[in-house]
């Protein structure tokens, strides 16, 4: 697929960056424990480690920014951002928070307990590690296809319908708190979710009297892939389709960063009133008063506007076509990809990519040293590194099914010739992937290890007789 869909917008200031020379990259690299999150921004030429909290905000956002009313209870900022929440997603109760993670922590620490199990599609780094914390098992049901990154599949982020069902049945209702689903599907490559999926989830959740809860932090551009992919949904607007995914939940989490198209914000919705007035009160603790929830109230006019933004058709439809052709552009390299490509990221799969090198030995963090080595761009590891861990009995290593490394594309912000330099520098390591060496861990925190992991490289010759 060609770069050929024109940008829906034009460019009106511009952020100077610079690629810093190959020695300068190496240094980086090893005073940064061959980790890509301790390599500071300043030293990178293209980042797509993350499309959470780096989108370029619009003039309206911008504006909106200079009317940010920063009283500490009751700002005008927050009721105009009450008001817009409610009328796209349709939740009569919500509370502003910072990030996505914090609307999980508050959620989680409010209803799981040990020993209790959420399912969801699959669940992302924060939301596991908080379902984790509170001594909860997360548990992942995506349907098969979702687990082969070569399989076409429209909706490869949907749940397997007969697992939750054998779930429900097996499983005393007071040990599943509440059922999760996240929009699109992160940790399986940005992958979309059918309307249909959604309501027969919604569906099993009613008649077992289980609360169901969508993590919405991409939720117009899972809205998008219903409109253009499933049958019935291609005349309905995206506000349209929006609303009806969301009449089908008891709540959501969001994270603004994503499609609230703001540098930080985000919110936890609600039909149960007693749930809110609850998570209040430990808002008020970690976050704030409820009218502002760690956010000034510019942050909060931001993500109002934001979140109207993100509902135009042509933005989302050139969001799309942008990432769908920097993942064909990959693919034609000859470079595997999980298909189709997802919304807002190309996912490299990495273990069939570099087979010489073990899973033990974390082939995708070796891939994204390799990018950044090749020209200073930054992606990230979502694999061993991320969702590695090692059985409480044996302490033996339990890998995860797949070795991704994730290139987020941040919304409005890199032009095409942008990715096309990045798949030129693919296209160089590609030819030189058998000298990529694995690495070892030398540092690693006990929850969500890949944001500060230390690593040491492999000598190529030593690769297999370490195994």
């Amino acid at each position: 697929m060609p770069f050929d869909f024109p940008e829906p917008w034009r460019v009106k200031v511009v952020e100077p960056i610079r690629r810093p020379e190959p020695d300068e990259r190496e240094e980086r690299l090893r005073a940064a424990g061959f980790n890509l999150f301790d390599v500071p921004a300043e030293a990178v030429f293209i980042d797509l480690l993350t499309d959470s909290g780096t989108s370029a905000m619009s003039d309206s956002q911008w504006a909106g920014l200079m009317l940010g009313d920063e009283s500490y209870a009751g700002a005008r900022n927050f009721y105009n951002f009450e008001q817009t929440v409610k009328e796209i997603f349709g939740f009569p109760y919500l509370v502003p928070v910072h990030q996505g993670r914090v609307a999980e922590n508050l959620l989680f620490s409010t209803l799981v307990e040990p020993g209790m199990i959420v399912p969801n599609n699959n669940h992302f780094d924060t939301t596991r590690a908080n379902i984790e914390v509170n001594g909860g098992a997360a548990l992942d049901l995506v349907i098969e296809e979702g687990k082969h990154p070569e399989v076409e599949h429209p909706f490869k982020g949907d749940i397997d319908l007969e697992k939750v069902r054998q779930l429900f049945e097996e499983t005393p209702r007071e040990r599943i708190p509440l059922a999760m689903m996240t929009l699109t599907n992160n940790s399986g490559g940005g992958q979309p979710v059918s309307l249909e999926n959604i309501r027969g989830y919604s569906e099993l959740c009613r008649e077992f009297g289980i609360p169901f809860y969508i993590d919405a932090c991409r939720f117009a551009e899972n809205a998008y892939f219903i409109q253009q992919r499933e049958p019935g949904q291609g005349k309905r607007s995206i506000p349209e389709i929006v609303k009806s995914i969301f009449e089908l939940a008891d709540g959501c989490t969001m994270s603004a960063k994503k499609d609230g198209l703001a540098n930080m914000g985000g919110f936890l919705a609600s039909r149960n009133t007693e749930l809110i007035e609850t998570i209040k009160q430990r808002l008020i603790l970690i976050e704030g008063f409820p009218t502002y929830g760690g956010l000034a109230g510019r942050d909060l006019e931001a993500v109002a506007r934001g979140l109207r933004e993100v509902l135009n058709p042509e933005y989302l439809r050139f969001r799309i076509s942008q990432t769908q052709a920097f993942g064909s552009r990959i693919a034609g390299l000859g470079i595997p990809i999980i298909r189709p490509v997802g919304g807002h990221a190309v996912y490299i799969d990495a273990k069939k990519f570099l087979p010489h090198i073990p899973q033990a030995h974390f082939p995708a963090q070796a891939l994204v040293v390799a990018l950044y080595r090749q020209g200073a761009i930054r992606g990230v590891e979502v694999g061993s590194v991320m969702f590695g861990r090692k059985d409480p009995e044996s302490g033996a290593d339990i890998f995860p099914e797949l070795e991704l490394v994730r290139l987020a594309v941040p919304r409005r912000v890199y032009t095409n010739t942008h990715l096309r330099y990045v798949c030129d520098c693919l296209e160089e390591i590609r030819d030189l992937r058998g000298q990529l060496k694995g690495l070892r861990m030398t540092y690693e925190a006990p929850v969500l290890r890949h944001f500060t992991a230390d690593f040491e490289e492999i000598e190529a010759v030593r690769q297999k007789e370490l195994v």
